[in-house]
């Protein structure tokens, strides 16, 4: 089957999608010839990469070199008790093979760093930053600037979330550190040091999913900016303006 057309089987397994007046024969395409890489598959990583592949995005490119742990399974859905002790990036193409036999999955287990990641998003359409560090997010950031790829961003802790989409084939977009400049002194607050509600991350990660197919079809507005509030339920959106000043993407 040629990837420029859908078989009868993806025909209905996307047909939900398909039936969309606004998406389509041609959108669903776009996704299966699109490669993406998720940088992170725990708390956000996991719903984002469950709505990837079950969408029909058709290679999806996995980079973690974390083991499963018990208390990952508080909120990293992918992951059941008999993955203990396993590479995640592993243990996540496993399950994604089961919920989705018509993709391919690359698992690359390895930690995300300046030396590695331009080869790993040179070929890619989209990167998600699913990390749970900074120092991850700015070597991302900075990779995905240079090669001018699309970057939806996110991050979770405690009862509050944000996320960003950030399109880098345009000149004019502002990029992360435009949001976090980078600082010796940033902190290093994670789901490890100050916990996080559960649910939370499947709240932000499935919305990073949706800003992924968004990117992919043309569709999503860039250099937006959504901070959610797990306590009231509330999400606030603001428009991000590029800082002339920006370490990263400024004059």
């Amino acid at each position: 089957m040629s990837a420029e057309e859908l078989s009868a089987k993806e025909q209905i397994r996307y047909s939900r999608q398909l039936m969309l007046e606004d998406f389509g024969i041609d959108a669903q395409l776009r996704l299966k010839n699109a490669t993406v890489l998720v940088v992170g598959c725990g708390g956000l990583g996991s719903p984002a990469l469950m709505y990837l592949a079950s969408s029909g995005v058709g290679h999806l490119r996995l980079m973690d070199d974390d083991l499963v742990e018990l208390s990952n399974l508080q909120r990293q859905v992918l992951f059941k008790v008999n993955h203990l002790g396993q590479p995640k990036a592993k243990a996540a193409a496993k399950v994604l093979a089961s919920l989705n036999n018509e993709i391919a999955i690359e698992v690359l287990v390895k930690r995300a760093d300046a030396d590695n990641l331009a080869e790993h998003i040179r070929d890619c359409d989209l990167v998600l930053d699913c990390s749970d560090n900074f120092a991850t997010r700015y070597a991302l950031n900075r990779s995905c600037y240079a090669l001018k790829k699309p970057l939806v961003s996110a991050a979770a802790t405690g009862f509050s979330a944000h996320l960003a989409y950030f399109d880098f084939r345009s000149s004019a977009s502002p990029c992360y550190e435009c949001l976090f400049p980078e600082r010796v002194d940033n902190p290093s607050a994670n789901c490890t040091t100050q916990g996080v509600i559960a649910p939370l991350l499947g709240i932000i990660g499935a919305q990073q999913a949706l800003l992924a197919i968004q990117c992919l079809l043309r569709t999503g507005e860039a250099g937006m900016v959504h901070s959610y509030n797990a306590q009231t339920l509330g999400q606030k959106t603001f428009k991000l303006s590029k800082n002339p000043e920006c370490a990263c993407c400024g004059k």
